[in-house]
């Protein structure tokens, strides 16, 4: 597990293009046959992929949580981004779809990913955070019918924002969040921009109380994303490629443009778990 210590806006504004992306680009995630996972000394939020190909994947705490198994003081929450897979929790599995989801809470103890067919693996995405309460683990689609341990996203959590005159026509799904999915502080979902549209979060906001972590994908690989971050009068910007994470700290910006339309899973932890608690940028303040 790489670690990443945290960084005062003092001394962002004086880094240099490769120290931005040493401290908040995150690179290498979906390795075959690999657990990847970065720790971030941010809201102490962990970020990763599992990408089985050719054997099953066992999640383990490793040294570095100083726990007897990874979820024992923390939750997570999981996005699928490739082929079919399978999460096995204590025993019981659950199948996921390209851009179906988990909530896996506290207490989970043996956790396991494979993938239903080699040729097409599955790639799960992964953030996790401290937890000080068991909720119930369960599977999450963005479409289908709801059963046992299944949750499908709410109409109301599937936000339709901005127009293609402004470049920003985007859908918001919101996978994990109170009243659809509870947890303890992790709050995830994912936005999708419609063809013809570049931006996301334009206008732009900050949020203290609560850190953020995007992964941008669904981009060919000639193509590239702005990510916009830095303090509203002091911006900066790293250039992102496909299936590439970064990390947003709570006092920075995070927005983006790109070369064409892609699509971002947004992960947030912290003390607020309100959307409203935004504090918005005017177009005209930012530097």
């Amino acid at each position: 597990m790489e670690l990443r210590t945290a960084a005062s806006p003092k001394d962002v504004k004086y880094y240099t293009t490769q120290r931005l992306r040493e401290e908040f680009l995150i690179q290498n995630l979906f390795v075959a046959d690999e657990i990847k996972l970065v720790y971030s000394h941010i809201d102490r939020i962990i970020t990763g992929a599992a990408t089985p190909v050719s054997k099953t994947l066992e999640l383990t705490a490793g040294d570095e949580l100083r726990a007897e198994y990874f979820l024992q003081r923390r939750e997570m929450g999981v996005i699928n981004v490739g082929g079919t897979g399978v999460i096995t929790i204590d025993g019981k599995q659950y199948e996921l779809a390209y851009k179906d989801g988990m909530y896996i809470g506290m207490g989970a103890r043996d956790i396991s990913f494979s993938s239903k067919d080699s040729s097409a693996p599955a790639k799960f995405y992964l953030n996790s955070a401290p937890a000080h309460k068991a909720y119930p683990t369960v599977l999450i689609k963005p479409e289908g019918e709801p059963g046992e341990g299944i949750v499908i996203v709410k109409d109301e959590n599937k936000v339709e924002l901005g127009s293609l005159e402004e470049s920003n026509h985007r859908v918001i799904c919101k996978y994990i969040l109170p009243g659809q999915v509870e947890s303890c502080q992790l709050v995830m979902g994912m936005t999708k921009l419609a063809p013809g549209s570049v931006w996301n979060t334009m206008p732009c906001h900050t949020h203290d109380r609560r850190m953020e972590v995007y992964l941008y994908f669904e981009m060919p690989e000639d193509a590239f994303v702005m990510h916009y971050m830095g303090e509203p009068d002091e911006t900066r910007h790293i250039i992102m490629r496909n299936e590439e994470a970064v990390i947003s700290p709570s006092w920075s910006i995070h927005a983006g443009s790109g070369s064409q339309a892609y699509t971002f899973i947004w992960g947030m932890v912290g003390e607020n778990q309100a959307f409203d608690d935004m504090d918005a940028v005017a177009m005209k303040d930012l530097r």
